[in-house]
């Protein structure tokens, strides 16, 4: 043997405010680098009557709902992939149908947009969207 002797190795110390700012940093940094893009789409029945079958296309998906009564509302969320037209489709009692074309969607745009079924199958779209950066 020879007459060295290890010391004991000394842990730093990091402060535990230090820790818990580093994994709060770990978890928001990847939140912070990326977007999603979302539409918020509320369906209003205003037609007085009840709303079957009703599609609402969009590019690249579809949602909908069997029926939807009057007066009521209908909220659903999504993201757009490419462009293309939002289209509006269903049924009222009695057997007719109602279809309507709205506005232009292209991808990234983000916001609200209200569909309102109004009397003798007409359709308002109200957009509150941002353009696509």
């Amino acid at each position: 043997m020879s007459g060295k002797q290890s010391s004991p190795r000394i842990a730093p110390r990091i402060p535990l405010m230090a820790l818990a700012a580093i994994a709060l940093g770990a978890v928001l940094l990847p939140l912070a680098a990326c977007r999603s893009y979302w539409i918020n789409a509320s369906i209003e029945n205003q037609s007085g009557q009840l709303i079957r079958e009703l599609e609402v296309d969009y590019p690249s998906a579809s949602f909908g709902a069997d029926s939807l009564a009057p007066g009521a509302t209908m909220h659903y969320r999504f993201q757009i992939r490419g462009s293309g037209p939002l289209h509006v489709q269903y049924s009222i009692p009695g057997g007719s149908s109602a279809h309507a074309d709205g506005l232009s969607l292209k991808e990234r745009q983000h916001g609200q947009v209200t569909i309102r079924l109004l009397p003798q199958g007409k359709v308002q779209f109200l957009p509150a969207l941002q353009p696509a950066s």
